[in-house]
């Protein structure tokens, strides 16, 4: 009896893989013809005034999507919105922190009086605080984490009621490979961004079944004109010409455009995940396939970082040398004239 018993039981569990499988296949299936155009579509981007997220509300206006921005300020949040309309969108731009839920609720319920539900959710608020461990205090990571993790949180619960009455929706969570790989010099940022991975992942795999997809994108190093506005610990100079440098270069970063881009085409589709540019996907294997291997690399990397633990914090607009002012970071620069990254 108890042999048949365990028969049995091995029957019912290969059964249900089998159902798992096939559902799995019939889902891939089905989001094959998930494609979907952007065009009427009500599309949400936080930290859209500038870097990355104009980008992005730049190319979601030319499909024709009505464009909410979001962003704490205010200047640059109307110059974003004032670009986005002469360009012909139809665009609203509301000041938000989204770190803060009363906030992102009031937010989202202004977008519904005007627009209706939001259809699509960018969620690209972000920060970028870099310097040695010892340099890092408990604030630096409460910050981060409030900023990628807790404001996502706060904007997803905020739309999904909405998105699943309806039975459908897109959310895009603009993690970093440093979510998938932690870099050194940036604990809190990787730290925090994992957290967001980790979110988005699971968001991705509870919300299907109600019709909305979740997208994970986790891109390299992109040339969005963002360094002048991260911050900076410890030998503030060094730690910027070593960050402003790797975002300059053609070999080591993509352009915002590109990344864009992609990151749009992933959102169409569906994708549950979306790796942006050459370096995420080549640190994402190597961290798969050889991770003893890349945690000996990053390690040597750090050991050639600069090592002051000075706790006091600089923008890198503030940590400018002749060497980041040359040349070799013109691309940067452009990018950021282009981005409404210059501070003003």
């Amino acid at each position: 009896m108890a042999r048949r018993n365990k028969k049995d039981a091995s029957r019912i569990t290969l059964g249900a893989l089998a159902a798992a499988g096939m559902s799995a296949v019939m889902g891939l299936r089905a989001l094959r013809k998930q494609h979907v155009s952007f065009s009427g579509r009500t599309v949400l981007v936080t930290g859209g005034s500038r870097g990355l997220g104009l980008v992005m509300a730049r190319q979601f206006v030319a499909e024709g999507a009505r464009v909410v921005l979001c962003a704490r300020e205010e200047v640059e949040l109307a110059r974003a919105r004032d670009e986005l309309q002469r360009a012909g969108g139809e665009v609203m731009a509301i000041p938000c922190d989204v770190t803060d839920r009363v906030q992102v609720e009031a937010m989202v319920s202004r977008v519904h009086e005007r627009f209706g539900a939001v259809d699509v959710l960018v969620n690209n608020a972000g920060l970028i605080q870099v310097g040695p461990l010892e340099s890092m205090n408990e604030e630096d990571f409460d910050e981060a984490m409030n900023v990628h993790f807790w404001g996502p949180l706060y904007t997803t619960l905020a739309v999904l009621p909405e998105m699943k009455r309806r039975g459908w929706g897109r959310i895009v969570n603009v993690s970093s490979i440093g979510g998938r790989v932690s870099v050194p010099h940036l604990l809190p940022y990787s730290a925090s961004k994992f957290a967001l991975a980790g979110l988005s992942d699971g968001l991705r795999v509870e919300l299907a079944q109600d019709g909305i997809l979740v997208t994970t994108v986790c891109p390299g190093l992109m040339r969005t004109g963002s360094p002048p506005n991260a911050f900076f610990k410890g030998d503030h100079e060094a730690e910027y010409a070593w960050f402003v440098l790797g975002d300059s270069l053609p070999g080591t970063s993509m352009s915002a455009e590109r990344a864009a881009r992609k990151i749009l085409e992933a959102c169409r589709r569906g994708d549950a995940e979306a790796l942006v540019g050459l370096s995420a996907k080549v640190a994402a294997l190597a961290r798969t396939l050889a991770p003893n291997m890349t945690a000996a690399m990053l390690a040597q990397f750090n050991r050639m970082l600069p090592q002051d633990g000075s706790t006091e914090r600089f923008r890198g607009s503030d940590s400018e040398t002749p060497l980041t002012r040359s040349w070799v970071t013109q691309l940067t620069r452009w990018a950021a004239q282009r981005n409404n990254e210059l501070l003003h």
